[in-house]
């Protein structure tokens, strides 16, 4: 899905989309919703958590595995997983590990992710709930890491990802997979700051050319504290009475800035068009006190 489809999802607006992708994405936002307070090395948290990612998309939701497994790749079988009989063990031994093991954070979560995929623990989810997993362990180290996109990047290299989980395998060495999921870290990291620089830069330069009549617009807006007005109620407020002068010197320049939205973006000219402060207007007026 778009990242405007699962933004208006999140709103609870209509989506067209496949029943399977909606379910998958609220499933997400519920399991993400948790991140804060759940414990890496607890077992029911790691059961819960699964629960909530597969909702509504296996019958076997937060539930171990009850049969063999194999890991197929275009038809060829590329990882058999041990027996079922054996899963709890290994994963209560390795949650114990994970609690008190001396590794950076860094190494560690690459570490569970690895052994974690070779368990292969549940019939299906088994990938998300590991990448899950190792975001929930380095945001215990920095909060901030919880927003990393690493699941994205994942994804744009899915067939290496794949490929190193099986050269790691073929190794008996998680070192591969290791490797490759720093550089997919040092990747997300490099990329989130990107944004965060360029964001800095637009806001920078919208201050700067935001002109005094735009900035009297934004204080009137935020005093309405977030009720949309019309423009004959901005124009009052503003003790304006030539509403030529208002829209070109005050509500135009604040729009095309992406400082103000319409109630109608799609009728500029509606009767019944109001505005108010868009996100990055709120932003604006808190640089501005």
């Amino acid at each position: 899905m778009s990242v405007e489809q699962v933004t208006a999802l999140l709103d609870g607006k209509r989506v067209l989309g496949a029943p399977k992708e909606i379910q998958e994405v609220r499933n997400a936002f519920a399991a993400y919703d948790t991140l804060p307070d759940l414990q890496p090395a607890h077992i029911n948290d790691l059961l819960e958590t699964h629960k909530r990612l597969m909702l509504g998309l296996t019958e076997q939701a937060g539930c171990w595995r009850s049969g063999g497994v194999g890991i197929y790749r275009d038809d060829q079988l590329v990882h058999m997983p041990p027996p079922a009989s054996q899963v709890p063990g290994l994963i209560g031994d390795l949650l114990t590990w994970l609690g008190t093991t001396d590794s950076h954070p860094l190494i560690a979560s690459c570490i569970f992710h690895y052994e974690f995929e070779f368990i292969h623990p549940f019939t299906d989810g088994n990938g998300r709930l590991g990448r899950f997993w190792q975001t929930l362990i380095l945001s215990q180290w920095r909060p901030a890491l919880a927003f990393l996109p690493v699941e994205t990047l994942i994804k744009e290299q899915q067939e290496q990802y794949y490929a190193v989980l099986r050269e790691a395998d073929k190794a008996c060495d998680s070192t591969p997979f290791i490797g490759f999921m720093l550089k997919t870290i040092e990747q997300a990291l490099t990329e989130a700051l990107e944004v965060v620089g360029k964001e800095d830069a637009a806001s920078d330069q919208v201050t700067d050319q935001a002109t005094d009549q735009v900035k009297r617009l934004l204080e009137v807006l935020r005093s309405a504290k977030g009720q949309p007005l019309g423009a004959k109620e901005l124009m009052e407020l503003l003790q304006l009475k030539h509403r030529p002068t208002f829209r070109k010197n005050y509500l135009m320049p604040a729009i095309e800035s992406g400082l103000v939205s319409m109630s109608f973006p799609d009728s500029p000219k509606s009767p019944k068009q109001s505005y108010r402060l868009s996100d990055r207007g709120l932003s604006m007026v808190k640089l501005f006190q």
